[in-house]
């Protein structure tokens, strides 16, 4: 709102400083602020609001140094981190822009999503929240709505890569004297597409029509529907790697603040016609407008360490947990680096593996021994590492460390082809 508003105040009264709105370098500082006083500053009343009230967390025993000790801790503090970005995101964003609105709705589906499975715990006192299935049937609907969006919403497209001799080749112009048309030409035209970005490979573009292309000319109608099968998935997963990683204090929190630091990065490189050109990316035209979001994004969940890093003084629940998940993949679902979700949120992975390898060696041993054998002591993995006496505290930041080389990892797959 703030950018339509000074930039009527910079055309209508030539008003000094208020062209620097136009700058969305500037305006996802300001969005990072603005989340991070919001977070820390309206934290603490909340907390003492949630205390007052009773809404705390009721924790099972599970045999955990300290565990018990956080019952009673205020929860649904995903309220927060909600909060402190979208208020940033409609004052400093230009809220016209598709990809942004997608984002709004993302994180206010996955929030509501949350914030009920928080109230049946919470409120009906039911330990199992809301049930399992229905979860799911939120993450796959908020993904179908998603994959619509973008395959068929004339807004979102890419702009393709043309060499400047196909250029001078197809027009048949002299290269001295039209250089700088052609320069301008390969980058020119957007269109609709489903390609995206595959690491490590030096002409790093997948097209998702390539899995059907092979079985006829038929197929060109149909790519929509793999696209969006896709995209459930990787929404559903993440969002759902991002819930169990909520298991320690400031786990679920910092890492989505690494992973989002990262998006950042790469939601500004890709919006950026001089770097994409200089990376060798596609060019995403409108893409930029995402950064004020993601900063949003990090602002907020660093802002909520202020409260949650151990002894943490409240939980996200899955108010925030679901959200976090969800906005990450959609977010890189919009900027085209999905494929690189495995590395940039490998701690979400492994946490989401060592759950499935766990129930799956349980039950497969159970039904041919007769009895159910474990591969981790417990899962997710972090719970693991707890049993086997690693602190909390410790645990967490070698977690984050982790984070932080996926995270360089992810960045320089823009160069190491």
């Amino acid at each position: 709102m703030l950018y339509y508003l000074f930039d009527w105040l910079d055309k209508a009264f030539d008003l000094p400083g208020a062209g620097v709105f136009q700058y969305i370098s500037f305006r996802a500082a300001m969005a990072a602020i603005a989340s991070l006083i919001i977070t820390v500053v309206f934290g603490k009343p909340i907390i003492k609001y949630l205390r007052k009230k009773q809404i705390g967390e009721t924790v099972r025993d599970l045999g955990l140094e300290g565990q018990k000790q956080k019952e009673g801790t205020p929860t649904m503090g995903g309220i927060i981190i909600l909060a402190a970005i979208l208020i940033p995101t409609l004052l400093f964003a230009k809220i016209d822009n598709i990809y942004v609105i997608v984002m709004i709705i993302t994180t206010i589906w996955l929030g509501l999503l949350g914030f009920l499975d928080d109230y049946i715990k919470v409120f009906k006192k039911n330990k199992e929240g809301l049930s399992g299935k229905y979860k799911i049937l939120g993450q796959v609907g908020l993904g179908l709505i998603v994959g619509l969006i973008i395959m068929f919403h004339p807004d979102i497209t890419i702009k393709e890569r043309r060499s400047v001799e196909t250029y001078v080749e197809t027009h048949n112009v002299n290269i001295d004297k039209n250089y700088e048309k052609a320069k301008k030409e390969f980058v020119e035209h957007p269109i609709k597409s489903t390609k995206t970005t595959i690491p490590f490979v030096k002409d790093n573009e997948f097209d998702y029509a390539d899995l059907i292309s092979w079985m006829g000319d038929w197929t060109k109608n149909w790519v929509w529907v793999i696209f969006v099968v896709i995209v459930i998935f990787i929404v559903t997963a993440v969002s759902n790697a991002a819930n169990l990683t909520d298991g320690i204090d400031g786990l679920a929190t910092g890492t989505s603040a690494i992973i989002g630091s990262t998006l950042a990065i790469l939601a500004w490189v890709s919006g950026n016609i001089i770097f994409s050109n200089y990376l060798n990316i596609m060019f995403l035209p409108n893409i930029g407008e995402l950064t004020i979001f993601i900063s949003a994004f990090v602002g907020a969940t660093i802002g909520f360490l202020w409260y949650n890093t151990h002894p943490a003084e409240i939980f996200m629940g899955d108010t925030g947990s679901l959200a976090l998940g969800g906005i990450i993949a959609v977010f890189a679902i919009l900027i085209r680096k999905e494929l690189l979700i495995p590395i940039l949120c490998g701690i979400f992975v492994i946490e989401n593996l060592s759950v499935i390898i766990q129930r799956s060696y349980f039950k497969y041993t159970k039904k041919k021994y007769g009895e159910g054998r474990r591969i981790f002591l417990m899962a997710p993995i972090h719970h693991h590492y707890q049993k086997k006496g690693i602190p909390e505290q410790k645990l967490v930041q070698r977690f984050f460390l982790i984070g932080i080389v996926l995270a360089i990892i992810t960045i320089i797959t823009l160069k190491l082809r």
